[in-house]
């Protein structure tokens, strides 16, 4: 006895590893964006789907549900953000901990400066510093976020010339990402209106990162002078 088709089968029948690619990547784009903007809890696949004007069955198909399509999203937002490896080549590039903090600042610009069509991937993990899922801890805290941030923390000791361990680094490295993180969660178009001279294109990148360079070690520096007495 011929046994009866799979509906998701023929809702997805076999085809060239392009088709299925781009689908794929499409969900990822736009479940990115709802995710991002309204927070997973407050999303729903139908309304991915739809805004990606997929089969509304595609979720399943391809990542398996919500949960596996949430943490898919999450480890495209990590993988497209500067990657601890790209960090350790910087600082390996150069012995002098002021050029090194120049080079992680450049890359943050670059993030700030970025497509707009990517923004949001910062959004949405920042939302998961905020109110951190399931996930925050595998994917972003172990595998890439606390060695970046012990990373940056030697780079930091070194200019403060204190140990890595002193309180006064860790309030430097505070001081030193603070006006990142607000370019960050900001959006460039809220930004440039509420400061018309701020230019946050890939054109005002070299001058962004000159400004944010200078403002970093003079802080650095002054909180570095307090610890000393």
């Amino acid at each position: 006895m011929a046994s009866r088709p799979n509906p998701s089968a023929r809702r997805f029948p076999a085809r060239r590893g392009g088709a299925r690619s781009n689908t794929r990547g499409q969900l990822l784009e736009t479940a990115g964006e709802v995710f991002a903007e309204r927070g997973v809890d407050a999303t729903t696949g139908l309304e991915i789907s739809q805004r990606a004007n997929v089969n509304a069955a595609a979720i399943n198909y391809y990542f398996g549900g919500m949960e596996g399509l949430y943490e898919a999203v999450l480890g495209e937002a990590v993988r497209r953000m500067p990657r601890l490896e790209t960090l350790s080549a910087l600082v390996a590039q150069n012995p002098d901990a002021r050029v090194q903090l120049r080079a992680v600042i450049a890359l943050a610009a670059g993030v700030i400066t970025g497509p707009p069509d990517h923004a949001w991937i910062v959004r949405l993990l920042m939302r998961e510093v905020v109110s951190p899922s399931a996930a925050f801890d595998r994917l972003i805290l172990q595998a890439e976020g606390l060695p970046k941030v012990r990373l940056f923390g030697s780079i930091v000791a070194q200019i403060m010339d204190l140990p890595v361990d002193h309180p006064a680094v860790a309030l430097g490295c505070i001081c030193v990402l603070a006006p990142c993180q607000v370019m960050l969660i900001g959006q460039a178009t809220l930004l440039e209106r509420a400061f018309p001279d701020l230019d946050l294109s890939p054109v005002g990148a070299p001058s962004l990162v000159e400004r944010l360079t200078t403002f970093a070690l003079a802080g650095l520096d002054g909180i570095a002078r307090t610890a000393k007495g």
